[in-house]
């Protein structure tokens, strides 16, 4: 197979991953950097990521123009792939999920931050970006380029961000790593809830969560993930 082949192969199980793991549902999609022009991102088009096959992933410019429509209908907020891929040279996945237990960190002043070894992958810092501050009234899409800028610059070099009343977004310097993130910033999310009912969470510190990110970011870690998430959802033999 070609590098461009795996690669839409790894994308379209990287979407049935996320569904199967319940970080998706009929919404949110993930998306991966050209591997042979860095230039241009591969995405679905507009459908439900558990039902994604080969045939569904389009490529785009990074202002999100597809390449070559053939009349299927892209995803509407493409914008926040295309922004995220241009101001970070390094980001070669990303992920746009509505997950409900990120919903209560991204509408309270309760911060998300890890609190398990193997949710470090996200991050010791968790910002929140509010479609409000700059465009005021919208129905919460990011569907501009202008939005999509607006929101990478308050991503900026961080692994996650909230996005108020609307979801999150993820990166990581492969689909991998990607998944990774948005599996277990959902995960984080289940458990710090809980804690907080029984009291204050002791959250991992910066120093443990950089040694937590290098441990669960090797091949001994995420090769395992990837291979058991892959047979959870019935992708082994795609």
């Amino acid at each position: 197979m070609t590098i461009l082949a795996d690669t839409i192969r790894e994308l379209v199980i990287a979407n049935r991953i996320l569904a199967r793991e319940g970080v998706v549902d009929a919404f949110g999609h993930v998306s991966i950097r050209h591997p042979e022009n860095p230039e241009r991102y591969l995405l679905s088009r507009s459908r439900a990521p558990e039902l994604i096959e080969p045939g569904d992933i389009m490529e785009f410019t990074l202002d999100g123009e597809a390449v070559d429509l053939r009349g299927r209908t892209p995803y509407g907020e493409r914008m926040i792939h295309g922004a995220i891929y241009e101001l970070r040279p390094e980001v070669q996945s990303v992920i746009h999920n509505h997950s409900c237990e990120l919903i209560p960190f991204s509408v309270t002043d309760a911060p998300l931050r890890p609190i398990m070894h193997t949710c470090a992958v996200i991050g010791s810092e968790i910002p929140r970006w509010d479609i409000r501050d700059k465009f005021g009234d919208t129905d919460h899409l990011v569907v501009t380029m202008e939005q999509g800028r607006d929101l990478a610059g308050s991503l900026a070099g961080n692994r996650a961000m909230l996005m108020r009343r609307h979801g999150s977004v993820v990166v990581g310097g492969n689909v991998k790593e990607a998944v990774m993130n948005a599996v277990y910033m959902q995960a984080n999310a289940k458990m710090q809830m809980q804690a907080m009912q029984l009291g204050t969470p002791d959250f991992l510190n910066p120093a443990e969560t950089e040694k937590c990110i290098a441990r669960q970011m090797s091949p001994l870690a995420i090769d395992r993930a990837w291979e058991y998430w892959c047979i959870r959802a019935g992708s082994e033999s795609l």
